[in-house]
């Protein structure tokens, strides 16, 4: 399905340099998914034929200049008055717009390659909810609702499992970008919008929001892990399941029912339906808070539910000012919810 296979010296070029370049988690000179490898093979092809461009004119330039500099002979008189050449002008019309059609069309097919591809029957399919300034993953017939880390199966190029994803917006512009996984791809309200990657190699990737939603557009990060077939089901089964609070997080999950927390983060299990925070039924299981700004840790916690702008300014997560004792409660019940 690749664009580039129709350009064999493309498709050698790319596999080389993707070969010999760091694997940077937002790193797009290492494309391990069909639609990032189809970006970058028509990047190298863009950039190929502007060296050439540039190998042309810079040749013509130095040859003009060192053939045609003024000698002291030339100093006595006026040189030959040149008024133009059809030929010349006709040329280089055609020529530039040669390479200009030759550019489009293999945008083009990049594109179609992109957008019409099949959905198999074994894609995994996920809707993206972009929020200011978070991710919403909600995983249609799995019922499973998570945020900010998104979890995918790897898919084998002899059993290929690609991910089609679904993109909504739930307030304004978003983009949808995983440098390594697929070009960038907008969240428009209202118009629902569509993307695939079919990752080829396990592990982290990194990505962003590419479209300025507001001040905290620099922290709406997300990250994707690609697990194996056994390790990602293995994950969806502890998404389904209950948290279930210790005694010891009793007191917390109190402050937690009875403060404005549930009027905005749903936990499977307790009365509220929030929706317009994060579900928090498995925070635990993150490794990041506040869609990547800071670790899932502890002392975090307790900051961002002190004050939010600490950690993210203009958040639109209010400070609740709660006390610290309260604080310290509803951090241990939220340590329970794996």
């Amino acid at each position: 399905m690749a664009c580039f296979a129709a350009v064999p010296w493309i498709a050698g070029t790319a596999s080389a340099v993707s070969t010999h370049v760091s694997s940077s988690p937002t790193s797009t000179f290492a494309p391990t998914s069909t639609p990032a490898q189809s970006v970058f093979s028509l990047s190298l092809f863009v950039l190929a034929i502007n060296v050439g461009i540039f190998v042309v004119v810079f040749s013509l330039l130095a040859y003009t200049i060192l053939k045609f500099r003024q000698k002291a002979a030339d100093c006595e008189h006026e040189p030959p008055q040149v008024y133009g050449s059809a030929q010349i002008e006709l040329a280089w019309t055609v020529i530039q717009l040669l390479i200009v059609l030759v550019l489009f069309l293999a945008t083009v097919r990049v594109i179609a390659v992109v957008q019409n591809a099949a959905k198999p029957r074994s894609a995994m399919e996920i809707t993206a909810v972009g929020h200011q300034f978070w991710w919403e993953f909600r995983y249609p017939g799995l019922n499973v609702v998570t945020a900010n880390e998104m979890h995918v199966p790897v898919s084998d190029p002899e059993h290929p499992t690609p991910t089609f994803l679904t993109l909504l917006s739930a307030d304004t512009d978003h983009s949808f970008w995983v440098p390594r996984l697929a070009g960038k791809t907008d969240l428009i309200p209202n118009h629902p919008n569509q993307m695939w990657i079919d990752p080829h190699e396990t592990g982290l990737y990194l990505g962003q929001c590419a479209q300025y939603c507001g001040i905290q557009h620099a922290k709406m990060l997300l990250r994707v892990y690609v697990q194996t077939r056994p390790e990602f089901d293995r994950w969806i089964e502890q998404q389904r399941q209950l948290a279930r609070a210790t005694d010891a997080a009793s007191q917390g999950k109190v402050v937690f029912e009875t403060s404005p927390c549930l009027g905005c983060h749903r936990v499977a299990g307790l009365a509220g339906n929030g929706e317009y925070g994060p579900d928090l039924t498995h925070l635990m299981s993150r490794d990041t808070i506040a869609s990547g700004a800071a670790p899932n840790t502890s002392e975090n916690l307790h900051n961002w539910i002190r004050d939010p702008s600490s950690i993210k300014p203009g958040a639109t997560m209010p400070a609740l000012q709660l006390s610290d004792k309260q604080i310290d409660a509803v951090v241990a019940y939220l340590e329970t919810l794996r």
